[in-house]
């Protein structure tokens, strides 16, 4: 199992339209062969700061979720959106308590 967490800093303008479009696909990326659960995550101090926190079985389900159609739609409509790159971590778990 692999944990992927992606840190995305939008701009002030741009947080409303990229929980829109987390809504409208939400279901189709948890939906994803392999994804074992998905979180969205707010920074508590700055508002447009988000982290997804996707499971996957494991790293070959996310590379066939990053060629897939739904991020071929969604992660065009995002990354225009941001206010600084976007930063992912691909990690697994040492202990799990």
């Amino acid at each position: 199992m692999v944990t992927r967490i992606v840190k995305m800093t939008f701009r002030t303008d741009a947080a409303a339209q990229f929980l829109d479009i987390f809504e409208q696909y939400h279901t189709q990326i948890r939906a994803a062969d392999g994804c074992c659960g998905l979180k969205l995550l707010r920074d508590e101090n700055n508002p447009n700061i988000f982290f997804t926190y996707s499971l996957w079985e494991d790293e070959s389900f996310l590379e066939v979720y990053r060629h897939s159609a739904t991020f071929g739609v969604v992660w065009p409509q995002v990354k225009p959106l941001f206010a600084a790159p976007a930063e992912a971590w691909t990690t697994e778990a040492l202990y799990e308590l």
